[in-house]
């Protein structure tokens, strides 16, 4: 190895790097600086980046690496560094991130309701329900699609295209929203940072996806550990000093953008092969067949928010961060149900491909079925003996108030995790098409329960209309499954009854 080449691997100043391709451009070795010899510049180098933290080594590296793929032209033809099939480091990320985004929202809500007081946490709970709505809109249903695209007859360019122009739709959504609701220009500030924050997940998504298409699902989850974590501290920091979540909830719009154009972008596309052009009956396919999916995730999250929605018209904000606050105990019985079954789904396909395993699959459901009740158990004994007080510490909020509300949403959250069980193995089945019907009858039922249980007894029925309208969602999914098991036995052997 040249001592020259030896100089370029240790320089940890982006700037150096520059100076040094402005030097051999003009046909001249790069000399080092202030006159002193390449020998000793790259000791004095490896000496500086020695006595530097590990993250700010590898900050310093990653410009390193991403301002000379920028000189250079491209990222996409650049040379990759990081192994794929690393299963340990798939499991450990994308767990971690994937449970610092779904905690985003409870997290920040106590920021926001220490700092900023009951009244503007709630208007920021709110403007983050409906952003999460857009971010499904903007995702439109293409991750598991794009992921299980192994022989890439859609290029990933045209993913790309998709995913901006469905982003665009939901942010004219978003602005459609705001001045049907015709929010004040402060609310209007809020909803501008929030969402902003939340289409960039939808945009993200899709190089997130191309890196786990890629088998390294590691690196997807490292973006979006750091993405939350930047919209986190960004947060945090501004609400302390301004008190204002408008401000804060810009400047967590700003963050999360700066984290998709400096590492989510380039590090998908330095990381993975270069895409083909992309084409626009590739672009139409993918909103033709991911319709299905996105009608489905759409029309589920917009049952989930809707005794939400009704509350804004009829209820002071402040009820918005009760509602949410009660919720995140639901929320972590889905998390923790979806860490047991979603690792397990190819597993189950395989058993069910094979018919003399059936009885073996029912048992499986069985035992998936009783888990949830246990956990659900586990948790609402939490909530009745320390879950409570400590929401109230955590929000400065009494919740002892809300102990029969905190309950029902426990049991609300073991029946959602039930019915995210329940299709994903539908889904198995592929009879995913059968349960729309099922859906927009919740629909109409939530729709129809909160407007008038919310008006008549407040938050008590925003969360009554939400648990009845799971619970029938899930009776409806039980006699479907049903159904189409009986229909799959009728399709094996038409002389059954």
């Amino acid at each position: 190895m040249t001592l020259e080449h030896d100089r370029s691997t240790v320089l940890s100043n982006p700037i150096d790097i520059l100076r040094d391709k402005l030097a051999e451009r003009r046909g001249r070795t790069a000399s080092a600086p202030a006159g002193r010899t390449v020998a000793a510049s790259a000791q004095d180098i490896r000496a500086r980046r020695a006595r530097q933290p590990f993250l700010a080594r590898l900050v310093n590296q990653w410009w390193t690496r991403l301002l000379g793929a920028i000189y250079q032209g491209s990222l996409s033809e650049q040379e990759e560094e990081y192994e794929s099939h690393s299963a340990r480091r798939d499991y450990v990320w994308n767990t971690l991130g994937t449970t610092i985004w779904g905690m985003s929202l409870p997290i920040l809500s106590i920021v926001a309701s220490q700092l900023a007081g009951t009244e503007q946490a709630g208007m920021f709970s709110m403007a983050f329900s409906t952003g999460m709505l857009l971010m499904y809109a903007a995702n439109y249903g293409v991750r598991n699609f794009q992921v299980s695209d192994i022989d890439e007859g859609h290029a990933f360019s045209s993913y790309q295209i998709q995913r901006w122009a469905s982003t665009a739709m939901a942010l004219v959504l978003g602005i459609l929203y705001c001045t049907i609701r015709d929010y004040q220009p402060y609310m209007a500030t809020i909803c501008f940072g929030v969402y902003l924050f939340k289409l960039v997940d939808g945009a993200a998504d899709v190089y997130e996806g191309r890196l786990q298409q890629a088998d390294k699902l590691y690196l997807a989850g490292i973006s979006q550990t750091l993405r939350s974590a930047a919209v986190f501290l960004v947060f945090t920091v501004l609400l302390f000093v301004t008190r204002n979540i408008a401000i804060a909830s810009v400047g967590m719009g700003i963050a999360a953008t700066a984290s998709l154009v400096l590492v989510t972008v380039p590090l998908a596309l330095l990381e993975t092969e270069k895409s083909r052009r992309w084409r626009l009956e590739e672009v139409t396919d993918l909103f033709r067949q991911c319709f299905p999916l996105f009608a489905a995730l759409f029309l589920f999250n917009l049952i989930e928010t809707m005794p939400k929605l009704v509350m804004e018209g009829a209820l002071p904000y402040e009820n918005q961060l009760y509602f949410n606050a009660l919720y995140f105990p639901s929320q972590s019985i889905q998390i923790i149900i979806g860490f047991i079954y979603k690792p397990q789904l190819v597993r189950l396909a395989g058993i069910w491909a094979n018919p003399k395993k059936r009885r073996r699959f029912d048992l499986i459901l069985l035992a998936m079925m009783a888990i949830i009740i246990v956990v659900t158990a586990v948790v609402g004994i939490f909530m009745g003996t320390i879950g409570i007080p400590l929401t109230g510490f955590l929000y400065g909020v009494d919740f002892e108030q809300f102990r029969l509300l905190s309950y029902l949403m426990v049991v609300a959250g073991g029946v959602i995790a039930a019915i995210d069980f329940l299709y994903a193995i539908v889904t198995v089945l592929r009879r995913q098409g059968a349960v729309m019907r099922l859906y927009l009858v919740a629909f109409a039922a939530v729709t129809l329960s909160s407007l008038l249980l919310v008006n008549l007894i407040g938050l008590t029925g925003a969360v009554a209309s939400y648990l009845a309208s799971m619970t029938l969602l899930l009776v409806l999914l039980v006699l479907e499954y049903i159904r189409i098991r009986h229909a799959i036995a009728r399709e094996r052997n038409p002389f059954l009854s």
